[in-house]
């Protein structure tokens, strides 16, 4: 039997509450007190992620929300969607409907790809920005075109996504054990234990999320060539405006480190990126200490250095 969304309101210092924004029921997870802090995760994963992170900025002054994005775990799971320009409003809305005009930013993978495109679409709403295993999605794309034995081999898998019904059953069958090969095969040593491994996976076999996931990867791949992909990327060439500190782990083998360096370009504010040593794809998880470490100083640094 399938799990339901139960599994996905996992207990710890924070509270969880449902959040409308746009039409849309959000699940957050919500801690401290101070300025807001947005954190919005990855594939294949859900708010968990931000698990240490939910402890470690209330300590330091801030109010911590992490997100279910649309079709993760106990949110919403419409039918559309999927695509960036969407997810952005989303996020926007999200800020506004905690009671705030604008927050810090951060995003892991697909939820760092939606925070460059909140930072270049609705830049008032982005008072800074934090793009972790993300690169901005037009280098992204160009990666895809110009690096094929690199960033292009990485990211095969996703193509395998575009295929219909397939992929959702084989990232569901056997108790969702893709899911957690998956997040071995992009993350360094000593990652995932074993309970953090069945955890995503139990996340990710709640009925409707391996399809709104793939929605995510199906729309990027096929939206390239189409109008709307097209005005995304004329929309994705304004400068970001916000701050922008970029921390990706140095063994990433699904996002390469060399794809996301190419980044500052789109970034005409102070911009600064570290590379963790040791870490793979989910350095927040894998060392949050040192994560915490960088983080903390560039969010309490009045003027960062480029």
């Amino acid at each position: 039997m399938a799990p339901d969304e139960s599994v996905v309101r996992l207990d710890g210092p924070w509270k969880h509450r449902s959040v409308h924004a746009g039409g849309t029921r959000f699940h957050v997870v919500e801690a401290g007190e101070g300025p807001l802090v947005l954190l919005l995760h990855g594939f294949p994963q859900f708010w968990w992620t931000w698990r240490h992170q939910l402890e470690s900025l209330p300590k330091a002054g801030y109010r911590a929300v992490a997100v279910d994005l649309r079709g993760y775990g106990a949110s919403d799971k419409p039918p559309r969607g999927y695509d960036l320009r969407t997810l952005a409003q989303d996020g926007a809305g999200l800020i506004r409907a905690l009671g705030e005009t604008g927050a810090i930013v951060v995003g892991h993978d697909w939820g760092g790809l939606l925070a460059w495109t909140m930072g270049a679409l609705d830049a008032k709403v982005v008072r800074r920005l934090v793009a972790v295993s993300a690169p901005h999605p037009l280098r992204l794309r160009a990666a895809l075109l110009t690096d094929p034995m690199g960033q292009l081999r990485a990211s095969g898998y996703s193509f395998g996504f575009q295929l219909p019904v397939l992929p959702e059953r084989r990232l569901t069958q056997h108790e969702g054990s893709l899911v957690g090969r998956l997040i071995d095969e992009w993350s360094g040593p000593s990652f995932p234990s074993e309970d953090v491994a069945q955890t995503y996976r139990d996340a990710f076999r709640i009925p409707g999320v391996a399809h709104c996931a793939l929605e995510y990867h199906r729309w990027f791949a096929r939206s390239q060539l189409r109008p709307d992909g097209l005005r995304y990327a004329r929309q994705m060439r304004a400068e970001i405006e916000a701050p922008t500190l970029q921390l990706h782990g140095a063994l990433d083998q699904c996002i390469l480190p060399r794809t996301a360096q190419g980044s500052s370009r789109f970034v005409a504010a102070p911009y600064r990126w570290r590379l963790i040593e040791g870490a793979g794809h989910f350095p927040h998880e894998e060392q949050p200490d040192r994560f915490e470490a960088e983080l903390a100083a560039w969010l309490s640094d009045p003027e960062p250095d480029r």
